[in-house]
C-alpha cells in the first residue's frame, strides 16, 4: 500500500509540482553536507582532537544513511508524515549543536554532540526517502533521469548553503547551525502538502522528456551559478547588496522545476486521441499501479489449457497458489532481495566507493589545510558543484547507455572507480596546486556512483519495496565511512604529535603531505578493488539490461507478486 490510505492523485501536473517541491527538500535536507563549514567551531567547543572530530563526521554519515525505518514506512505513511517526521529530527539535532557552538550550553558532552548530528543528519535520510520513493514511483518510466536530478539538487546542498554562509551569514557557524535548526522544519511545511502519490505515466512522450531536459538544464545553470558566485566573493569584496543580491537570484533558480506545472496550467496541452482515456487534474482518484488481477487478464492469452484449470482451481480455493521466486528486474521483498549475490556487490561497491568520498569529504577542511589552503569554502564549493554534476550527468549517461546500447549503468561505476585510484594518488602529493583538480574529479566520481546505484538497485529488485532495500544498500556508506574515517583521524594525529614534538605551540592542525598520505594510498587500493567489484556486477547484470531496455526504452517486466 502506498502512503498509507492516501489518495493518488491524476493527472499530469501533480507529478511534476511534485518533482519542484522534491529539488527545495532535497536541497534543504542536505545539510549534513555542511560539516566543513561548522567542524572547526565544533573542534575548539568540544577541545577534540581529529580522532574525536572525524567520529562527529562519521555521525552524519550514520544518521543521513540510516534510512531502513523510512525506507519501511514510506509504504505505509503519507509522504507528508515522513517530512514532518524528517523536520523534527533535524530542529532537535541542529538546535543541540547550535546550543554548544553559540555558548548557550556549553557543557554539553561528547556523546550528545554524535547524537545529535547522526539525529540531524537521519531527518535528512526522512526527507530524501519521502521525496526519492515518491517521485521514483510517479515517474517509473524515467528512474534514471529522476533519480539523477534529485540526487543532483542533493548534491547542490553544500553549495546552497556555502553561498548563504558568506553571502547572508558572515561565515558564522553559530548562524549556519541556526539556519540548519529553523530553515529545514520551515521548508518540510511549505511543501509537504505537495510531495504525493500520482499516477504515473506508463507511455513515455516527447512533452515529457523536454521537461526532464528543463529540469537538468535549470539545475546545471544553477550549480555554475553558484560557483561562479563563490569564486567571485573570494576574488572581489561584495558589499551587502550586492551579496543578497546573489542569494535572491540563486531562490530564483531554485524555483525554475516548478515551471513546468505553471506552463501546464497557463498552457495545457491538448490530448491526442490514444489519451483520452487519461484522467485530467480533478479529485478523482486511481491506483497507482495496475493490479496483479488487471495484469493477469492482460496476458491471458499467454496461458495455455492447463495453466487456465490451473488458475480456476487456485480461485475457486482447491488450490493454494505458490508464489514462484522473482527474477531480476521483478519486484523483491527484501529478505528475497538480500538472498542475491547482486544486492552484496552493490553493497561493497557503495562501502568502497562513496564510503571513502565522504571520508574525504569530512576531513575536507583539515586536507585543505595540510596543503595549504586555509579557505574551505572554495573547496567544499568546488565539491559540491562537481557531486551535482556527476549525480546529474550520471543519471543521462547511463540512461543513453541503457536504452541505446543496453549496457548496464554499472559500466559507468568502473570509470569512475579508475579515476578514483588516480585521485586519491593525487591527494596524497598534498599540493595545493593539485587540491582543487583532485577534489573536482572526486566530486564527479562521487556524484556518479551515488546516482548510477539508485537507478540500478530500482531496476534489479523493483520499486515496490524499493525504500526498503536501497536504504539498506546505503548503509555501506557510514560503514566505510566508520572505517576509513577512524584511519584517518590516528594518522593525522599521529603526525600532529610528531610535528608538535619539542615545540610549545597551540596549534593543533597538521600541515604538509603527511597528514593523509597513507589514508589516501589505502583510498586508492579501495579504489582497485571497487573496479574489480563493478566489473563483475556489470557482467553479470548484462543479460538483465539486455531484457529490460531490449526495445530502446524501459519495459516492466510482469510481477510475479500475484
Amino acid at each position: 500500500m502506498r502512503g498509507g490510505a492516501a489518495a493518488v492523485k491524476s493527472g499530469s501536473r501533480p507529478p511534476w509540482l511534485g518533482l519542484g517541491a522534491a529539488v527545495w527538500l532535497q536541497v534543504t535536507g542536505g545539510g549534513s553536507s555542511t560539516f566543513a563549514l561548522y567542524s572547526h567551531a565544533l573542534k575548539v567547543a568540544l577541545g577534540a582532537d581529529q580522532r574525536r572530530l572525524a567520529l562527529l563526521g562519521v555521525a552524519c554519515d550514520v544518521g543521513e544513511n540510516l534510512g531502513l525505518l523510512p525506507g519501511v514506512l514510506c509504504n505505509r505513511l503519507h509522504p507528508a508524515l515522513l517530512l514532518l517526521i524528517g523536520a523534527g529530527a533535524c530542529l532537535l539535532g541542529y538546535g543541540t549543536a547550535w546550543l554548544l557552538v553559540s555558548g548557550a550550553a556549553p557543557a554539553l558532552p561528547y556523546w550528545l554532540i554524535w547524537f545529535a548530528l547522526c539525529l540531524a543528519a537521519n531527518g535528512g535520510a526522512w526527507l530524501a526517502t519521502a521525496v526519492l520513493v515518491t517521485n521514483m514511483r510517479n515517474f517509473p518510466l524515467s528512474r534514471g533521469a529522476v533519480a539523477g536530478i534529485l540526487k543532483g539538487y542533493s548534491g547542490l546542498s553544500a553549495a546552497v548553503y556555502t553561498e548563504l554562509y558568506t553571502g547572508v551569514l558572515r561565515d558564522s557557524p553559530t548562524s549556519l547551525l541556526l539556519l540548519l535548526t529553523l530553515g529545514v522544519p520551515a521548508i518540510c511545511f511549505l511543501t509537504m502538502y505537495f510531495v504525493r502519490p500520482c499516477e504515473p505515466s506508463l507511455v513515455e512522450t516527447n512533452a515529457e522528456q523536454v521537461h526532464f531536459m528543463f529540469a537538468q538544464m535549470a539545475s546545471v545553470l544553477l550549480g555554475v551559478y553558484l560557483v561562479g558566485a563563490t569564486v567571485l566573493d573570494h576574488v572581489v569584496t561584495l558589499n551587502n547588496i550586492i551579496n543578497y543580491s546573489l542569494v535572491a537570484i540563486m531562490v530564483v533558480l531554485l524555483f525554475a522545476p516548478l515551471a513546468i506545472p505553471l506552463k501546464m496550467t497557463l498552457f495545457p496541452r491538448r490530448k491526442t486521441p490514444s489519451e483520452s482515456s487519461e484522467c485530467s487534474d480533478n479529485g478523482h482518484t486511481e491506483p497507482l499501479l495496475p493490479s496483479s488481477s488487471e495484469s493477469n487478464l492482460g496476458n491471458f492469452e499467454e496461458y495455455d489449457s492447463m495453466d487456465i484449470d490451473i488458475l480456476l482451481a487456485e480461485g475457486e480455493g482447491a488450490i493454494k497458489p505458490k508464489r514462484r521466486r522473482p527474477r531480476r528486474g521483478e519486484d523483491f521483498r527484501f529478505r528475497e532481495a538480500i538472498l542475491k549475490a547482486d544486492f552484496w556487490l552493490l553493497f561493497a561497491i557503495y562501502f568502497v566507493g562513496v564510503g571513502a568520498g565522504i571520508t574525504v569529504l569530512n576531513n575536507l577542511a583539515q586536507i585543505g589545510i595540510a596543503a595549504g589552503a586555509v579557505d574551505t569554502t572554495i573547496s567544499l564549493s568546488i565539491f559540491s558543484f562537481c557531486n551535482f554534476f556527476g549525480r546529474l550527468g550520471g543519471g543521462a549517461v547511463s540512461e543513453y547507455l541503457v536504452r541505446a546500447r543496453t549496457l548496464p549503468r554499472s559500466v559507468l561505476i568502473i570509470c569512475t572507480q579508475v579515476v578514483m585510484i588516480i585521485t586519491y594518488l593525487l591527494f596524497s602529493l598534498g599540493l595545493r596546486a593539485t587540491l582543487y583538480v583532485s577534489v573536482a574529479l572526486l566530486g564527479i566520481c562521487y556524484g556518479v556512483q551515488f546516482s548510477v546505484i539508485i537507478s540500478i538497485s530500482s531496476e534489479l529488485f523493483g520499486l515496490k519495496h524499493f525504500g526498503k532495500i536501497y536504504n539498506f544498500i546505503a548503509l555501506a556508506n557510514p560503514v566505510g565511512a566508520f572505517l576509513f574515517n577512524t584511519l584517518t583521524g590516528y594518522v593525522y594525529d599521529l603526525e600532529v604529535e610528531r610535528q608538535k614534538a619539542g615545540m610549545v605551540d597551540t596549534d593543533i592542525a597538521c600541515h604538509g603531505p603527511n597528514c593523509f598520505r597513507l589514508t589516501f594510498y589505502v583510498l586508492s587500493g579501495a579504489a582497485c578493488l571497487g573496479t574489480l567489484l563493478s566489473t563483475v556486477l556489470t557482467v553479470r547484470v548484462r543479460p538483465v539490461y539486455q531484457m529490460l531496455y531490449a526495445g530502446g526504452s524501459f519495459s516492466q517486466p510482469r510481477s510475479s507478486a500475484h
